[in-house]
């Protein structure tokens, strides 16, 4: 048996992470670098993944950065051209960038913003999975990783849209994985809440903050270095016999027969 280190030794091999420049894509992105690989940063702000890209050479690795809109047919197929055309090959597909809106009811969500949000969150996954794992499939292999939320499972009215977007890549996650299998393996991280750019209006509330612990197992919000491992898991050949997976890392907030009062 090889050591366990070896499996998470990605020298050689090339990442590309969608909304890698901020939050937990920022995190796996750095952590994917840090581990040898070569990081392709997509996100709608090129500036911000030129800046993740420096980080990432300022640990021994190189990236690349990719402006990027997800929830564009044509973004997507321009990025996985340009990531063929710089690297050469693709070995992990991080579906990460996504976008949850809240909306004041569902009678006042616009057919605009609907649409936006099916778009970054299912659209996006979708074709990309569809343009790399069938180039992996064609090449030497890889691993597709799809970033849910428990939101899939456990839906508010104010986000439903992003519920349902979510709760359908989870369905995407496992039909993929059956279409690309074997020499593609397609798994999917259930995020529950995190402490990222895009939570930070609710995630450092002082209510957030008494109810989850009040209510979490582990009394808090998740940082997003902490969905690193999961990520890492899925990418290594550590994860060779795990595919069309749902992984659930959310400190234990979304499980009805965890949910005991603590005190405060």
């Amino acid at each position: 048996m090889k050591p366990i280190a070896s499996y998470y030794d990605f020298s050689g091999k090339v990442v590309v992470i969608t909304g890698g420049s901020r939050g937990i894509g920022h995190a796996m992105a750095l952590a994917f670098a840090a581990a040898g690989a070569r990081v392709a940063v997509a996100s709608r702000k090129i500036e911000s993944c030129e800046a993740t890209v420096k980080e990432i050479r300022a640990l021994g690795s190189d990236g690349s950065a990719h402006r990027v809109h997800v929830g564009n047919w044509k973004d997507c197929d321009r990025l996985a051209e340009e990531v063929y055309a710089k690297w050469g090959r693709a070995d992990v597909l991080i579906n990460n960038a996504g976008l949850s809106p809240l909306a004041p009811s569902s009678l006042e969500t616009s057919e605009e913003l609907f649409d936006k949000i099916i778009a970054v969150n299912l659209k996006g996954p979708f074709r990309l999975t569809a343009l790399f794992a069938s180039r992996m499939v064609a090449g030497d292999g890889g691993a597709v990783i799809n970033i849910s939320s428990t939101s899939s499972i456990r839906p508010d009215p104010e986000t439903a849209p992003y519920g349902a977007a979510k709760a359908a890549l989870n369905i995407l996650t496992v039909a993929c994985a059956k279409e690309y299998g074997p020499k593609v393996r397609v798994n999917c991280i259930m995020c529950g809440p995190f402490h990222t750019d895009i939570s930070k209006g609710w995630s450092r509330t002082d209510d957030f903050t008494r109810r989850a612990k009040q209510t979490f197992p582990l009394l808090r919000a998740g940082e997003p270095e902490e969905a690193v491992g999961a990520a890492m898991y899925f990418a290594s050949p550590a994860a060779s016999f795990t595919t069309g997976a749902v992984l659930i890392v959310d400190g234990g907030s979304s499980n009805p027969l965890a949910r005991t009062v603590y005190e405060s």
